[in-house]
């Protein structure tokens, strides 16, 4: 079976799964510094694969809510933190329920 390399976070019960499967594998425990970075590049693939997600867009905003909590208990961030800042941004900037697009504005 030819190798294939990853170098990417992956989620706690893989170790277990490629282990049922006897799929050979190598896995270890990444400092405080690469998990916080290994978490914000999964951050930017998950939402990649949401942005691209047909029907499976359910699950891949699912997988992006999982990264999402991993960074907010990283950095010991509580979620109703991030839900009232998002209020705040809501009601001083608005949502995106009207659709625009913004096409130019001039620069002064």
């Amino acid at each position: 079976m030819p190798r294939q390399d990853y170098h990417k976070l992956v989620r706690d019960r893989i170790p277990d799964i490629l282990q049922d499967y006897d799929i050979p594998h190598e896995i270890v425990t990444m400092d405080e510094a690469s998990y916080a970075e290994a978490l914000r590049r999964k951050l930017v693939e998950e939402a990649q694969e949401a942005a691209a997600a047909d029907a499976d867009l359910v699950t891949e905003l699912a997988d992006l809510f999982e990264v999402i909590d991993a960074l907010l208990t990283l950095h010991g961030i509580d979620r109703q933190t991030v839900l009232t800042q998002q209020t705040q941004r809501r009601d001083e900037r608005g949502a995106f329920h009207q659709r625009w697009l913004l096409r130019w504005t001039e620069v002064h």
